[in-house]
Formats: C-alpha cells, structure tokens, sequence
C-alpha cells in the first residue's frame, strides 16, 4: 500500500542557466545570472525580484498558465 507522499509527484528543480524564464502566479521570471536571484514584476508592474528558495515555496512552472 502506497501513502500519500509516495504517490505524489517529486518536486522538479528550477533551472540555473542565466536568462532562463519561469511562471509563477500569473508573472514570468528571469534568473539573474550574477546575482543568482529571479527578477520579475508585481500586480502593479514594480520589478520584484525574490530568491531561489522563495520560488518554490511560491510555486512555478516552465509554461504560463491560462
């Protein structure tokens, strides 16, 4: 017998090459090559930026979502 955390998906990793571009609710992000850290815009359209572990605790995806 399986448990529920047997039978859920493992995490996937974000990517690390530079320039590379993530979703995460509703707005895309760019990884930041020197800085190591994903730079994007909020609701209002102010840069937000926010680090790798914050990313997936937020959520992402390599596709935008409808």
């Amino acid at each position: 017998m399986r448990t529920a955390m047997e039978t859920q998906p493992q995490a996937a990793e974000l990517p690390t090459t530079p320039c590379s571009v993530v979703w995460s609710r509703g707005h895309a992000y760019v990884l930041e090559g020197f800085r190591a850290r994903w730079v994007g815009r909020d609701d209002r359209g102010r840069p937000h930026a926010i680090t790798g572990a914050e990313m997936q605790r937020r959520g992402w995806t390599l596709h935008q979502t409808a």
